[in-house]
């Protein structure tokens, strides 16, 4: 019985190993949250440039597969995209506050106001497009290439030289 009492006692604290493994638990999980809690909105303008290059990716390769025209309808006002076909139709808006700076089309120059359409015929675009996006000070730059059909996607606002 005496035995029984002295165990009791002895399982009434924490030992040394539980309390390192909470406190390696509580490290961990601080390291995970706070880059997020940092982050000033880069991670959302970088996934906006993405999701804007994936889609003029996948309209050339929509209207070049189809063979049929599509347009891609750029809306400064609204800080929107969109794209439509005669069968086919989508519309995005940008979140977390991002907009359009401004976009570059060489036979247009640099627009940052109204609507711009671009089109993409089954030969694809006439022409390369640039886009800048914006949230705050953080600017990103997602770069069409009309021949290839890719895109690329810069921190930071950059302007291609053409030749």
């Amino acid at each position: 019985m005496k035995d029984a009492g002295i165990r009791m006692k002895a399982e009434n604290g924490f030992t040394l190993v539980e309390l390192i493994i909470v406190i390696f638990i509580i490290s961990l999980t601080t390291a995970l949250v706070m880059p997020n809690l940092w982050d000033r909105g880069e991670r959302a303008v970088r996934s906006e440039a993405k999701r804007i290059s994936s889609t003029l990716m996948h309209v050339y390769d929509e209207a070049a597969g189809k063979k049929e025209t599509y347009a891609l309808k750029i809306d400064f006002n609204a800080d929107s995209f969109s794209y439509e076909s005669e069968k086919v139709s989508r519309s995005f808006r940008m979140k977390d506050d991002i907009s359009f700076k401004d976009i570059i089309i060489p036979s247009l120059g640099k627009i940052s106001i109204g609507e711009v359409i671009y089109q993409f015929g089954p030969m694809g675009p006439e022409e390369p497009i640039t886009l800048h996006l914006i949230k705050d000070d953080i600017e990103y730059t997602v770069m069409f290439n009309h021949i290839s059909g890719r895109a690329k996607i810069r921190e930071g606002y950059y302007v291609e030289e053409r030749s």
